[in-house]
């Protein structure tokens, strides 16, 4: 059986090499928000994004980590994450990443037998909300809620490293059209 790490509330298969199983979605409404069990402030910047590979470093609470995913479409792509110390973190977002920075808030969201991650994008990608869920499998069967919108798993736009590159607000509207499709800072 592979060896689990985890980290941010994910978890991230080691054995043989390390692979996330991820599909991401958009959202219906807000019915999701009762059942929100904890939140999450990021901070992540990218060191470098290529057509191959990403390289991030990531900030959550006094938690960091660095982390480097291999850029593919689909569900399942090669993914390394290591603990650092949140002082270097903080030091690396500054000195290397400037304006290659996105921020969010996600929130963790049990449902069947899984926690769905529901992230809430600020600054130049605000307005955007997708919902993800790790599987241990990509043929795994889940459990749908009713808020669960289309999946765009498949779509590189919303990529966190292609958020850097060409952010929601960029977005021509008929592509947002359907994204943001109610008011995520309503309670």
């Amino acid at each position: 059986m592979a060896a689990l790490w985890h980290t941010a509330g994910r978890a991230l298969h080691t054995d043989p090499m390390a692979t996330e199983i991820e599909r991401k979605f958009l959202l219906l409404d807000d019915g999701w928000r009762s059942a929100v069990i904890r939140s999450e402030h990021f901070v992540q910047g990218y060191l470098a994004a290529d057509a191959r590979t990403s390289i991030r470093v990531r900030v959550a609470g006094d938690a960091a980590w660095l982390n480097i995913k291999g850029v593919t479409l689909g569900v399942s792509r090669a993914e390394f994450e290591y603990a650092i110390p949140a002082s270097d973190a903080h030091e690396m977002l500054a000195l290397f990443c400037a304006e290659r920075m996105l921020a969010k808030t996600r929130h963790f969201v049990p449902f069947g037998d899984h926690v769905w991650e529901i992230d809430e994008f600020e600054g130049r990608n605000a307005g955007l909300v997708v919902a993800e869920i790790e599987l241990a499998s990509v043929e795994e069967i889940f459990a749908r809620p009713a808020w669960l919108g289309a999946e765009v798993s498949d779509d590189p736009r919303y990529y966190n490293s292609c958020l850097i590159e060409a952010p929601f607000d960029t977005w021509p509207e008929a592509s947002q059209r359907g994204v943001a499709v109610y008011n995520s800072n309503t309670e």
